[in-house]
């Protein structure tokens, strides 16, 4: 009898220890300059001394993981570059590749504590739901990706609704990004693009000039009062969702990315568009989307060749200013009186489009170093780092333009890529004229995830200074 009360008390006593462990775990990070403790800029304790950490692979996986350790529910966002102020002291944390189900930072994968190459302007910072109303309200993006992108719905009179689309455009969405915290206004579509909201109206004719600091601020008719219905239901999307303009569109069956016929992505399908009232307006519209120039042409009767499955949009009525397809009036998703037949085209004059082949950098400091990016059935992708080094480097330097490989970087050094990745295992002899010339795995086909994109630094042109290899 006695054992089994030592045992039992050994296994309290231990129960207690292991709490304070946990206590003490979740002691060693705290959010700072935020409206409550469930938002602000990251600091960790090493040594103790708090520091910050640099926002270098920064994002939502490593976000999960401050909120789950400091029990402050789910991550909203992962904002970087010190948007709750810049630190003092050491930097402590750099690098991190968290899953993001680890219930603590010091479970990621990071570089060694104190080494990075950052400073307090790269600051990292995390915003959880908490159990509050998030602190930008009353307002709030539903039915979209994620909490960046959606519909629009303003809280009135402890209600739920949305706002129609009379007047709607990209001035109106700058704010309603900016107060969500969701960075820039990317698209401002209408017509209910993101679904029917199921409450009230509330506002109508919104006429934001882009500076007002809550939707609410900016002009519009009194709150009720509309000549709308919910399939004029506004929406919004911000560059923190990590929606692209040019993902959503593409042209097949051109001689070029440049020309064919237009097919739009909706619900994780291609599918056309109808040609009934397409002109010029539209084809402009497209042409701005992709990068590709000026409209030549608004080609109806599936003149580049019949699509297959879903016709996605008909009787589009554009102005001709709007940035994505998404923006302009039409019938709802779907729904048509078409056939194949009818599949509307496009021809843009290209002068938009980078001379220098299928491949690009993005994210760098400039025009010779950054993500390597490569044009793979009308979309951009990144390339895996496994076995990435000078030689493949070189190819690509030479590629676009610039000078010699000085660096061959991997683990996202500039950014993770939003979309696809296209190519793995590379392994270049530096000979070849193009990336796509060197033996790789096929076509997306890999084992990898956008923190293992690869990047390089060029010299650059003779007119630009050399920058110095990271």
């Amino acid at each position: 009898m006695r054992l089994v009360l030592l045992a039992s008390l050994w296994a309290s006593l231990a129960g207690l220890l292991l709490a304070e462990d946990v206590d003490a775990s979740i002691l060693k990070i705290r959010l700072v300059g935020g409206a409550n403790q469930c938002s602000g800029r990251v600091e960790v304790l090493h040594d103790d001394v708090w520091g910050t950490v640099c926002d270098d692979q920064w994002d939502l996986r490593e976000a999960k993981v401050v909120c789950r350790q400091l029990g402050c529910g789910t991550a909203l966002s992962a904002p970087r570059e010190s948007r709750y102020g810049e630190g003092r002291g050491p930097i402590w944390l750099s690098d991190l590749n968290c899953t993001g189900t680890e219930e603590s930072l010091t479970e990621c994968e990071a570089k060694p504590w104190g080494e990075h190459v950052c400073n307090h302007v790269e600051d990292a910072s995390v915003e959880c739901s908490g159990t509050e109303i998030p602190a930008p309200g009353p307002i709030r993006l539903v039915d979209g990706p994620n909490r960046c992108a959606g519909r629009v719905e303003v809280l009135h009179e402890e209600q739920w609704g949305s706002v129609c689309h009379d007047d709607w455009d990209l001035n109106d969405a700058q704010v309603v990004c900016k107060q969500l915290g969701c960075g820039e206004a990317v698209l401002a579509p209408v017509a209910a693009k993101f679904g029917r909201g199921l409450g009230t109206l509330w506002l109508d004719d919104v006429n934001c000039t882009g500076t007002e600091a809550a939707l609410s601020d900016c002009p519009a008719r009194p709150w009720g009062d509309h000549n709308c219905y919910h399939g004029e239901d506004a929406s919004a999307v911000c560059s923190d969702s990590g929606v692209t303009v040019s993902a959503s569109v593409r042209l097949v069956g051109g001689i070029s990315r440049c020309s064919g016929r237009v097919e739009v992505l909706h619900n994780g399908v291609w599918g056309t568009v109808c040609d009934d009232r397409w002109d010029l307006r539209e084809a402009k519209v497209v042409c701005r989307q992709l990068g590709c120039g000026t409209a030549l042409s608004a080609v109806p009767e599936s003149k580049y060749g019949e699509g297959r499955g879903q016709i996605w949009l008909s009787d589009l009525n554009c102005t001709g200013t709007e940035a994505s397809l998404t923006e302009c009036e039409a019938k709802p998703w779907g729904e048509h009186v078409c056939n194949h037949v009818e599949d509307a085209s496009v021809e843009c004059s290209e002068v938009d489009v980078p001379e220098r082949g299928p491949v690009r950098l993005a994210d760098g400091p400039h025009e010779c170093a950054g993500r390597v990016e490569v044009l793979h059935q009308n979309r951009w992708g990144s390339v895996c780092d496994d076995r990435w080094d000078l030689r493949d480097a070189e190819v690509v330097c030479r590629q676009v333009g610039c000078g010699p490989p000085l660096s061959a970087l991997g683990a996202a050094r500039y950014g993770r890529g939003p979309d696809a990745i296209w190519l793995d295992d590379v392994e270049c002899d530096g000979t070849e004229g193009s990336i796509s010339d060197c033996p790789a795995r096929p076509w997306g086909e890999h084992n990898c995830y956008h923190g293992e994109d690869a990047a390089v630094v060029c010299a650059v042109n003779e007119d630009l200074e050399k920058p110095e290899a990271p």
